[in-house]
Formats: C-alpha cells, structure tokens, sequence
C-alpha cells in the first residue's frame, strides 16, 4: 500500500460526500476501488478524527453527508485572549510565508476566524497586526494576460495520484516542452511554488516551477508512487535545489564569526573556532547558486576552503564582477583575509555612508 493511502482515499471520501451533498457505502467503494467494509472503517476514522459525518435513511437507501457547519466547535470552544492575540500576530507572518497562490485563502480563513468575535473585539484585534511586521520575500512576477495553473487541481492530481500532462516553459533550456508526470508533492520556496513529479520518460523525479507551467491537464490513468520523498523540501540546498549534498567548509574572518555564529544556516552545520577569532563552517549542502551567492555576500571576510571546484566558481564569479567594472576604474590588491588592517566592522551592519 502507498505511503497515506489511507489518508487520501480518506480525504477523497470527505470531498466526495461534501459534494455531492451526501453518498453511499457501494457509490464511495466504486470510487476508491475498495471493498465497503473499508469505505465503513474509514468513515468511522473520519468521524473519530472530528468530522461532522452522519447517515440517515431516505427512499429506502442509507446516505452519508456531512453536516454544513462540519467546524461548528471552534465557535463553541473560545479561545482565550492570548491565543486570539497570537493569532492576528502571526497573521502577516503567514500572509507573507504563503505569497501570491495562496494569500487570498489565507485571507478568507482569517476573516471566518475573526467571525466568531464580537465587533468590538475585531475592531481592537485588528489593531494588532501592525505590531507585528514582516519583510515579503521576493515573490514571482505574473505576466499580463497569462493564465495561472489552478494550485487546487494540482492539489486534487498528487492526492488521487493521477497523471498529468503538460507543457513547460524550461527556464535552463529556454524552451517549452511537453511532460508526461506523475505529480508527488508542492512545495512553497523563495516567493514560488513548485512541483515535485516523476517523469517516466527519464526515471527520474524533477522539480517543476509553478509559474513555468504554460498547459496541464490531468489525465484519466492513475499510478502508483515507486519513489519516496524526503519529509523536508530542499532539504541539502539554502535555496530551492535538490541536488546532491557535498562537504563544504567555508571559512570567515573575526568580523564576519559573530554573525555566523547567531545562527542556524543548515541543520548539518558545524562551526571550528580558531585562535585568531576566525572561525571555519562545515556544511553537507549542494554547492548550487544558492550557497554560491550566500558565500559571494559576505564580500572579502569569507573565503571557501573546500571543495576545490566550488572555491574556482567563487573565483571565477569575483573576477567576472571585477571585469565589469574595469574599464572605469584602477583596482588596488585587497588586504589579507586576517591583516590587522581589516578592522572594520561587519559589512552588513555598516551605516551607509555620505558621499564625499
């Protein structure tokens, strides 16, 4: 049995009864392709998880629905003033996280949430957000004209495991092709959202880019998952690559340690400290664009030790910015990494300067 199985043909049975109004034991069994004693296992899950299921008689057969307020209870329970408060702070959080696919669920959700409070309460809660603040990352640019993929028929093809056929705009080819995929998961990264789909053709697993998707229609034939998905998305990469995990060590000068060692920048980070208050991080991460402009930001006080041919790229990418500017102005050689002489503060946190 694929890994949650049960869990989808579950939530295939909710979607099902929620619209059609109601269902029947042999009409669900037809549905998922599975004996009723499952179709009858699986609605006491649904209705020991919470979910309002109820059946009742009517012109002689016996009809599953679902009751129309099926979350009725969160208005009962109450929350108290502090997790109402914790809620509206998060809220531009959230709206941030989830960027354009799905901003406008987010704020239908919110508002019903905000609908079991009384005016007054709104019009202070309301108030609290501003409190709160967060910086929108970079979200992708929709062209005028063109047609979005519907992110729940996405959602509907990886949970009834049907295939999918589409054509895709490749942004490393420049060119767009036609795929047939078995569509595994979404995920949401850096202002996109992307698709995770084995393609046959290549027996491989590829990462799509929602926005690139230019067609997609979502075929008859279903499949069955033969490849399991890491629980974390991009797991090895600071970006959105799923490649290949390297050993990486990058070492940064005293004024560049304290910032690194505030924080978290992977899960398998180690940090060396050396007498000079330098300090060497080591990584197993992809040596992919991510990592290359994380490295390139930290300037002169970061300097990659291994591996070779990611410590070449690096080079390479300094040398091409410093051709750019060539033309126009004469270069000094730079101090050493560590020469006493390099005793300003951190770049990052430097007030801009007036110009002379």
């Amino acid at each position: 049995m694929p890994r949650n199985a049960e869990v989808v043909r579950q939530w295939k049975i909710l979607r099902e009864i929620e619209a059609s109004r109601r269902g029947t034991i042999n009409g669900l069994a037809k549905l998922c392709g599975v004996t009723t004693r499952t179709i009858r296992r699986d609605l006491d899950a649904l209705q020991e998880a919470g979910f309002s299921l109820f059946d009742e008689r009517a012109e002689g057969q016996v009809y599953w629905k679902l009751t129309s307020q099926p979350f009725k209870m969160l208005a009962e329970t109450g929350f108290s003033l502090s997790e109402l408060c914790a809620f509206y702070f998060s809220r531009t959080i959230f709206e941030c996280l989830a960027g354009a696919p799905f901003a406008a669920d987010l704020k239908t959700g919110f508002d019903k949430l905000a609908g079991v409070l009384t005016p007054r309460m709104r019009l202070f809660l309301d108030k609290l957000p501003a409190v709160l603040v967060a910086k929108v990352e970079p979200q992708v640019r929709r062209k005028l004209g063109t047609q979005s993929v519907p992110t729940g028929a996405l959602v509907e093809a990886i949970l009834s495991h049907r295939r999918v056929k589409m054509t895709y705009n490749s942004f490393s080819s420049r060119r767009v092709k036609e795929y047939l995929v078995e569509p595994y998961r979404l995920a949401y990264g850096q202002g996109g959202l992307y698709l995770f789909a084995f393609v046959p053709e290549y027996v491989q697993m590829r990462t799509f880019a929602v926005e690139r998707i230019k067609t997609f229609s979502m075929l008859e034939e279903c499949f069955s998952p033969v490849q399991e998905l890491p629980d974390k998305p991009f797991e090895h990469s600071l970006g959105i690559n799923s490649g290949k995990p390297e050993s990486v060590e990058i070492e940064f000068a005293p004024a560049a340690a304290p910032y690194i060692r505030e924080r978290e920048w992977h899960p398998s980070q180690r940090i060396r400290e050396r007498s000079d208050g330098s300090i060497v991080l080591s990584l197993k991460i992809c040596t992919d664009f991510a990592l290359q402009r994380w490295v390139l930001s930290f300037g002169p006080t970061a300097r990659v030790v291994k591996p070779a041919a990611f410590a070449e790229r690096i080079l390479e990418e300094i040398e091409g910015a410093r051709e750019q500017y060539m033309p126009r102005m004469s270069f000094e050689k730079p101090a050493a990494m560590h020469e006493p002489s390099l005793t300003r503060p951190f770049f990052f946190f430097e007030e801009p300067r007036s110009p002379k």
